[in-house]
C-alpha cells in the first residue's frame, strides 16, 4: 500500500522504535498476532499501547484507589465520573492533561485541552456548565519563554472557554523553576445530567451502524498520544498539536445532546488522545464486540490521506457513534440541522476484530482484546529518592527569624503562587449563562443547579513541593485541601478527579514519589469519603534531565443542598470576630515563607491526621448549614498570615488579631499547617458556635475581630503586622500585572 514501510522493514530496520514501541513491546505483538504486523497495524498498536492510552505504568498503582460509594452512578472507564446528587439529577465530572503539546504551542494545546474535556462530559449526555484548570509554569520574572507560555496558555484556555459559553470558574495557577520545561496545564470540566439520560460508549449489536459526527479528519496530532507519553515535549514537531475550533465544538455539543435525548443512540465516544483509534477499539473492548470502518468513507479536509494518517489522527470536534440500526437518518437530520455531518463509516460486528477497511482492501485487522486487554502492564522498581535524607534533616530552627514579619506579609504576597489571579480569570468569561454563584478568588467556585435550591461547589488543587518532601503524606494534603476548600464554600464533598502529573516513571526514584502519593491520596479519600470517579496520569514530564515536582492535582466536587449555605472567604461585618479551627504547629517545611524568604525547598511536609482533618471539615459544615458562619477561608500557602490578608483584601475590611502562642513569631503567621480554617462569626452566634465546637471536639481560637481598614497582628502582645488593607492590597493585585508588563 503506497510507499509504506512493509512488515518485513518495520522489524528489520526497528522502524516500531520510532513510535515508541520497545524491542520487547514489539516481540509481544507479533506473538499476539501470530504475524508481523503491517505498517497501519503497527502504528495502531503504538498509540493504543502508549502510556497515554494504556497507562502501563501507572494501572497497578490506580487500583488502589477506592471508586465506589452510594453516590457512584459511574467510575473510571468511562469518559467521565458520575455522582448521584439527588431529585434524578447527577454530576458529571474529569479533569485532564495537555502538558507536552502546550508547552510546544501553547495557545492551541491549552485550548485543545479544554475542548476535550468538555468532549468528555457531553459524550456522557450532560450539559457542560463549569470549567477549571490547574497550571504550573516556571517563574515569569525575567523569564520571557516563561512569560509566553503563562500568557498563551491563559490565552487558549479564555479563548475556547469563551467562544463555546461554559464558563471558566475556578481553579489555581503555581509558579516554580522546576516547571520551566515542562508547563502542566490540567483542565476540568462539570456538568449536569438527569440519571435516566446517561449514554456510555460500548459498540454494541451486531450489524449497527458506526458514524463519525462533527469536523472533518485532517493531519493534525497525528501520533498525539505517543507524543504525550516521551520525555522532552520540545523534540516534537508541532503537528503533532491539534487544533481546535469552538465554534464548531458548540454545534456539536447541542448535536449530541438532542441526539442522545432521542434514546436511538447505542454508544458514543470523544475522538480525544489517540483519535478514531482509541475510541473504536475501546467502545468495541467495552461490549465484547468487534468493529469494521472503511477509512474510504470518512471525511477529510486533506486530500491523499492513509488509513494510518486517518486512524491516528487526533483532528478536533469528532465523535464515534454507534446508532441503532435503520436509525441512521435520524443522526444526519440532527446534525444537519446544527450544519455538521454525520456519515456512516463502519459497523458493528461479533468477531471480536478492528478491521479497517479502504474500500475493498483489508488495512489492518486486529483482535481488539489485544489492543486494550493485552496492553502491557508494567511493575516498575520504586526507590525511596536519596534527596529525602537531606530535606527531611533540615532544621527549620537553623534559619534566622526576619526581624520585618510585615516585609515578610508583603513579599509572600507579591509572590506569583500567592498574589491574586485576576489577570488570568478577568480574560475568562466567568458568568456566562448566568448561574455562577461564587466568582474565581474565593476558596472554591459555586455553580448554582438551574430549577433546584441546590449549587456545585469545585475547586482543584495539588502542592508539588509538599509531594517532593514527603510523598505519601503530599498525597493526603493535596486531597485533604481540596475538601476543605468546597467546604468553606458550604457544600459537601462528594468526589475526586485527579490529574497525576510526574516524571519519567522508569526511574525508581520518580515511581517510589509516584506509588506512595497514590496511597496518600488514597487513603484521604476513604478517610473523607471522596471516592475518585475519574482522572488522568501524565507522565514522562522532565526536560534536560529536570523532572518537575510530582505533581498530583484534584479535582473535587461538593454539593450545597441549600444555596443559602453558599459562603465566601471575604470579612463582611465590622464587630463580627475572627476565630480559627484547629492547630497552628511549627509547619514551615516546604512552606512558600521558606521558600520565598530563606531560598529553600526542604524539611518536612506538613503532617496531617486524616481523621482531625475530618472533624474540622464536618464542624465547619455543620456551622455553615446552621447559620452560624458569616465567612470561611481554608488556611493554605503562606499560613495564617496570607489568610487573613486575603480575607480581609476580598471584603475591604480591617481586623485587629492577637495570637497567642509558644511557637516563633514566623512560624505562628507563615507556617502551612493542615485542618484550618478561618471563619466570621456575628456576636449572637458564638456561644453556639462554640457549643458546636466542643460538640464536634474541635479546638477553636478567637483571634480577633473585623474591625476599621487596617490589619493588625500581634503575637504574644508584640504588633508584628499594621498595615492599611489598601496597601496589602496594592501588593497583592498587583504582583502578576507588573510581572507580565
Amino acid at each position: 500500500m503506497r510507499n509504506e514501510p512493509t512488515p518485513q522493514q518495520i522489524a528489520d530496520e526497528k522502524i516500531y522504535r520510532t513510535m515508541g514501541l520497545t524491542d520487547a513491546e514489539y516481540e509481544r505483538i507479533v506473538t499476539l498476532l501470530g504475524r508481523q504486523p503491517n505498517y497501519v497495524e503497527t502504528g495502531i498498536y503504538s498509540v493504543m499501547w502508549s502510556e497515554h492510552c494504556s497507562y502501563k505504568s501507572s494501572k497497578p498503582v490506580l487500583k488502589r484507589f477506592p471508586t465506589s460509594g452510594p453516590r457512584v452512578l459511574q467510575g473510571p472507564g468511562e469518559n467521565a465520573g458520575i455522582v448521584d446528587i439527588g431529585d434524578n439529577l447527577a454530576v458529571v465530572f474529569k479533569i485532564e492533561s495537555h502538558n507536552h503539546p502546550s508547552a510546544i504551542e501553547p495557545y492551541q494545546g491549552a485550548a485543545t485541552g479544554v475542548g476535550g474535556i468538555i468532549r468528555d462530559i457531553f459524550t456522557m449526555g450532560a450539559r457542560p456548565v463549569a470549567l477549571l484548570n490547574s497550571l504550573r509554569f516556571g517563574p515569569i520574572e525575567n523569564n520571557e519563554r516563561n512569560k509566553y507560555l503563562f500568557a498563551h496558555v491563559v490565552e487558549g484556555i479564555a479563548g475556547y472557554g469563551n467562544c463555546i459559553g461554559i464558563p471558566t470558574v475556578g481553579g489555581e495557577v503555581v509558579f516554580d523553576e522546576k516547571y520551566t520545561h515542562n508547563p502542566l496545564v490540567n483542565a476540568m470540566c462539570v456538568g449536569i445530567i438527569d440519571q435516566d439520560k446517561i449514554a456510555k460508549g460500548a459498540a454494541k449489536g451486531v450489524g449497527n451502524p458506526v458514524m463519525v459526527v462533527g469536523a472533518r479528519t485532517g493531519r493534525d496530532g497525528i501520533h498525539g498520544a505517543t507524543f504525550a507519553s516521551a520525555e522532552d515535549p520540545h523534540a516534537k514537531e508541532r503537528s503533532a498539536v491539534q487544533v481546535g475550533d469552538p465554534f464548531m465544538e458548540k454545534l456539536l455539543l447541542e448535536a449530541c445532546l438532542e441526539l442522545i435525548e432521542t434514546g436511538e443512540v447505542v454508544g458514543i465516544q470523544d475522538m480525544g488522545a489517540a483519535g478514531m483509534t482509541s475510541s473504536s477499539s475501546e467502545m468495541a473492548a467495552r461490549a465484547g464486540s468487534g468493529i469494521e470502518l472503511d477509512m474510504l468513507k470518512v471525511p477529510r479536509r486533506e486530500e491523499g490521506m492513509t488509513p494510518y494518517e486517518i486512524m491516528l489522527s487526533e483532528s478536533q470536534e469528532r465523535m464515534l457513534v454507534v446508532m441503532k440500526k435503520g436509525k441512521e437518518h435520524i443522526a444526519e437530520e440532527i446534525f444537519a440541522k446544527w450544519g455538521l455531518e454525520a456519515t456512516v463509516i463502519g459497523r458493528v460486528t461479533d468477531d471480536g476484530m478492528l478491521r479497517i477497511l479502504e474500500g475493498d482492501q483489508v488495512a489492518a485487522e486486529i483482535p481488539v482484546k489485544t489492543l486494550v486487554d493485552d496492553a502491557p502492564v508494567y511493575h516498575r522498581p520504586s526507590a525511596r529518592p536519596q534527596y529525602l535524607d537531606e530535606t527531611e534533616t533540615f532544621d527549620v530552627e537553623s534559619v534566622a527569624e526576619p526581624a520585618d514579619l510585615q516585609d515578610v506579609l508583603h513579599i509572600l504576597l507579591r509572590q506569583p503562587t500567592i498574589a491574586s489571579k485576576e489577570w488570568v480569570y478577568h480574560q475568562y468569561d466567568y458568568m456566562v449563562r448566568t448561574s455562577t454563584a461564587v466568582r474565581p478568588g474565593s476558596d472554591a467556585a459555586v455553580v448554582v443547579i438551574r430549577g433546584t435550591q441546590k449549587a456545585l461547589a469545585m475547586s482543584t488543587d495539588g502542592n508539588g513541593k509538599y509531594v517532593y518532601l514527603d510523598p505519601e503524606m503530599g498525597g493526603k494534603l493535596a486531597v485533604a485541601e481540596a475538601a476543605r476548600n468546597v467546604v468553606c464554600s458550604g457544600a459537601e464533598p462528594l468526589a475526586v478527579t485527579d490529574c497525576l502529573n510526574y516524571s519519567n516513571p522508569e526511574k525508581p526514584e520518580i515511581f517510589y514519589q509516584f506509588e506512595k502519593s497514590i496511597d496518600g491520596m488514597a487513603e484521604a479519600c476513604r478517610v473523607l469519603e471522596t471516592p475518585v470517579i475519574s482522572g488522568n496520569v501524565s507522565l514522562y514530564n522532565e526536560t534536560n534531565g529536570i523532572d518537575i515536582y510530582p505533581t498530583p492535582v484534584v479535582g473535587m466536587v461538593g454539593l450545597v443542598h441549600d444555596v443559602a449555605h453558599i459562603t465566601t472567604q471575604e470579612f463582611k461585618q465590622d464587630g463580627d470576630f475572627i476565630y480559627l479551627i484547629g492547630r497552628t504547629n511549627k509547619d514551615l517545611g516546604g512552606s512558600e515563607y521558606l521558600h520565598a524568604i530563606h531560598g529553600k525547598v526542604a524539611g518536612t511536609a506538613p503532617v496531617i491526621d486524616l481523621d482531625f482533618e475530618k472533624k474540622v471539615q464536618r464542624l465547619t459544615l455543620t456551622a455553615i448549614q446552621r447559620g452560624l458562619v458569616r465567612a470561611a477561608h481554608d488556611c493554605a500557602e503562606g499560613g495564617l498570615a496570607v489568610a487573613l490578608a486575603e480575607s480581609c483584601i476580598t471584603g475591604q475590611k480591617g481586623a485587629v488579631i492577637e495570637i497567642q502562642t509558644e511557637l516563633r513569631s514566623d512560624a505562628a503567621l507563615f507556617a502551612e499547617s493542615p485542618s484550618r480554617i478561618l471563619v466570621e462569626i456575628a456576636p449572637e452566634h458564638v456561644d453556639d458556635f462554640l457549643a458546636l465546637a466542643k460538640e464536634h471536639d474541635v479546638p477553636v481560637e478567637k483571634l480577633g475581630q473585623v474591625r476599621g481598614d487596617q490589619l493588625i497582628i500581634s503575637v504574644n502582645g508584640d504588633v508584628k503586622i499594621s498595615d492599611q488593607v489598601k496597601n496589602l492590597a496594592s501588593t497583592w493585585k498587583g504582583a502578576i500585572p507588573c510581572l507580565m508588563t
